[in-house]
């Protein structure tokens, strides 16, 4: 009975993630409730040279990493750099296997000092020693497989800096939001990047981002539909057939 309590209680608390959009469409998450937010409003201690110093604004050279040649890159905690995806991976494995066996035993005694002929009148009716013992066996096996995938996606997302290591790598992390009527596309980015992979256009490849981390989903009364409900999804784990 408490099992039965704690599994209902666990139902009604799943399902409230989709009462938000129940008759009307899912909330957007605030962007002030994010990391990337955190980050811009608490910039790092160690500011760069000449940035916050009053005597800066009275001199003609400024320390701020923009330069009269290239654009400002992405470097301390609060930057902003976009992040460039553009998968097209596909995976082909094919394989097969075989294997056979065949084997057969038998065993005779016509012949063994005279005894199987003295022997052979005290046998039941039809037993000879001619024919002792007969067995044959054989088995095979034959498997194949084959997997075929495509993954194609191509997208931009603006990412913030959020943490700056001790080796000079970035940690970034990017949220965007679209809802087209009472459908809502969520995609989040985050990893880490060396400063010296951003390009002139502040902009860094997928490719070049280590532990990446990459979704791109959506939630939303489409998606509803496309999920099988809580209880078919329980049965399916707890039935063994």
């Amino acid at each position: 009975m408490k099992t039965t309590r704690i599994l209902c209680l666990s139902l009604a608390l799943t399902a409230c993630a989709r009462v938000d959009h129940l008759g009307r469409p899912p909330e957007l998450t605030s962007p002030r409730e994010t990391e990337e937010f955190m980050a811009m409003v608490n910039p790092p201690l160690d500011l760069p040279i000449g940035s916050g110093r009053p005597e800066a604004a009275a001199s003609l050279w400024s320390g701020s990493t923009s330069a009269l040649i290239n654009d400002r890159r992405a470097a301390i905690r609060g930057d902003i750099l976009t992040v460039v995806i553009e998968i097209d991976d596909r995976a082909e494995i094919s394989n097969s296997s075989g294997r056979s066996r065949s084997s057969r035993e038998s065993a005779s005694i016509p012949q063994m000092m005279g005894i199987p002929q003295r022997l052979a009148n005290k046998l039941p009716e039809g037993a000879s020693f001619d024919e002792l013992a007969d067995a044959s066996a054989s088995s095979s096996y034959r498997g194949n497989g084959n997997i075929s995938r495509r993954d194609k996606l191509t997208l931009r997302v603006a990412a913030t800096v959020i943490d700056r290591l001790p080796n000079g790598s970035l940690h970034i992390s990017g949220t965007q939001e679209v809802r087209v009527n009472h459908e809502l596309r969520e995609l989040t980015v985050s990893g880490f990047v060396r400063p010296g992979d951003i390009d002139r256009n502040n902009e860094i490849a997928y490719d070049r981002i280590a532990g990446a981390r990459i979704s791109y989903g959506g939630r939303g009364q489409i998606s509803d539909v496309q999920q099988p409900r809580y209880g078919q999804q329980i049965a399916d784990i707890l039935l063994p057939y």
